[in-house]
């Protein structure tokens, strides 16, 4: 049990390395909690002891760990309203009307990226939880056609189609107006057993050399199975971050960056502003991701700042309040 000096000195360790990035020594706190030196670094000492701080130099001062990242964010950090020049911003992007829904979220990532030097993570639903709404082709040169797939939710893929040049490209509108008649509101994932059981039967049917069209459709259409609708703003904000300053640790983060599995466990289910701290984040021990859910205009997807542990938690948490909520007023109002 911390006492009131120690949650205070606590709290002005974590807030003084998250502005400087600076391990924070007991001089700098003496001036600060008018205590003697002695009396300051037992104080610290406790709270080594008790993990939520840690030296990363034997003649350095402290730096908080992970739990005590959490301890501030539990119990010491003061909530606050966001500030009036950050509501701006963001109040700028909501209140424009030529904005569709997809667009303002992406746009007010965007600002939070740029005003944090933090990197942001929009995951829409997967293509699992998408209904297929149309399949078009467009022809590119010869031989090569783009297929372009809609889904109920608005997710839009395309995907390259290599046809051979002696196919008419009547054959090809005739397969994809057939795929369309018959796969219309088929869930994503079950696209390709659809495609083998019920349209490949009688696709001889319809279209000459189907053998040809056949195979070509059934790889581009399941490729599109389990996809996620995932778009990063200020991926390479995270580099600028003092944590990340060696080849190593651009290399990991860049590569979990780039791994679907980890990306997708940034995925939220609860409807609140979650924190998740270090090895908690399930993306990289030294990162933190805030997060949230959001639900709303039939879209259903997550919202998430990736950051370094020593991050500007109230506004960042502020922030992402605010950008959810006039979500769900503009989700309304687009319905």
């Amino acid at each position: 049990m911390l006492g009131t000096r120690q949650k205070e000195l606590m709290k002005a360790i974590v807030e003084e390395y998250i502005s400087t990035a600076r391990p924070v020594g007991s001089k700098h706190l003496c001036k600060k909690f008018k205590v003697s030196s002695a009396t300051i670094r037992n104080d610290m000492s406790l709270l080594e002891e008790l993990g939520y701080l840690e030296k990363q130099h034997i003649s350095s001062g402290r730096v908080p760990s992970s739990l005590g990242y959490r301890y501030y964010v539990d119990n010491l950090m003061e909530p606050k309203k966001i500030s009036g020049e950050d509501m701006l911003k963001l109040q700028t992007i909501f209140s424009n009307n030529e904005l569709n829904l997809n667009d303002a979220i992406l746009k007010s990532l965007e600002i939070v990226s740029d005003i944090t030097n933090y990197t942001s993570v929009i995951l829409g639903s997967t293509s699992n939880e998408n209904l297929l709404e149309k399949v078009e082709i467009i022809p590119i040169s010869d031989g090569n056609v783009v297929a372009i797939v809609v889904t109920d939710k608005g997710h839009v893929e395309n995907k390259s189609i290599n046809i051979p040049s002696t196919i008419d490209m009547k054959e090809v509108s005739k397969t994809a107006e057939l795929l369309n008649k018959m796969l219309r509101h088929t869930p994503i994932n079950e696209v390709p057993s659809k495609l083998e059981f019920e349209i490949k039967p009688i696709i001889g049917n319809y279209v000459k050399d189907y053998e040809v069209l056949y195979n070509a459709f059934y790889e581009a259409l399941s490729s599109f199975q389990n996809n996620r609708d995932v778009h990063f703003e200020g991926k390479a904000n995270i580099l600028k971050q003092p944590e990340f300053n060696t080849v190593d640790s651009v290399k990991n983060i860049i590569s979990k960056f780039e791994s679907k599995e980890l990306v997708s466990k940034i995925e939220e289910t609860d409807d609140e502003v979650k924190v998740y701290i270090g090895v908690e984040s399930e993306l990289d021990d030294n990162v933190t991701v805030i997060k949230t859910k959001y639900e709303a205009g039939g879209k259903v997807g997550t919202i998430a700042i990736i950051g370094p542990k020593r991050m500007d938690y109230e506004r960042v948490l502020n922030m992402l309040e605010y950008i959810k909520g006039e979500i769900n007023k503009k989700g309304g109002n687009d319905e």
